[in-house]
């Protein structure tokens, strides 16, 4: 019996599924965070269509939304935001990320010593979608 290998390109591996594109994770202005917690999701009827991460980094909590791929190439656009959740205080350091942006991030916290959880929306087809993190104490 002959045994044949067969060599995929990365495209087409990408299109079968069998490789994940890494996101730039690096809030502005520090150079060094690094995730904390777990990931949430934003869902959109049951669906994944973004990701909400906290870090810290550089004495501060950051909260991260990224708009997958999947949901950023439907036609009629959408907008993203990341906050902070602090004591139950959610607009605690939200940035609003323009329209059709992937990548938003919250304004850096001082909030190292608090009870925080990352918090995301996604909106633009008239209905507002969110997702956060666990709580990181």
């Amino acid at each position: 019996m002959r045994k044949v290998m067969i060599i995929l390109p990365a495209v087409a591996l990408s299109v079968l599924g069998l490789t994940s594109t890494a996101q730039a994770e690096q809030a502005p202005g520090c150079s060094s965070t690094a995730q904390i917690g777990s990931t949430g999701y934003i869902k959109k009827n049951g669906v994944k269509i973004a990701s909400v991460k906290q870090f810290k980094g550089c004495g501060k909590n950051w909260a991260y939304t990224y708009v997958w791929d999947s949901y950023a190439s439907l036609p009629g656009g959408f907008s993203s935001s990341a906050a902070m959740v602090v004591n139950g205080d959610r607009d605690f350091g939200s940035n609003v990320n323009g329209r059709n942006k992937q990548n938003v991030w919250s304004e850096g916290t001082n909030t190292l010593s608090e009870c925080t959880r990352a918090y995301g929306e996604v909106w633009g087809d008239g209905n507002v979608y969110w997702g956060q993190t666990d709580e990181r104490c």
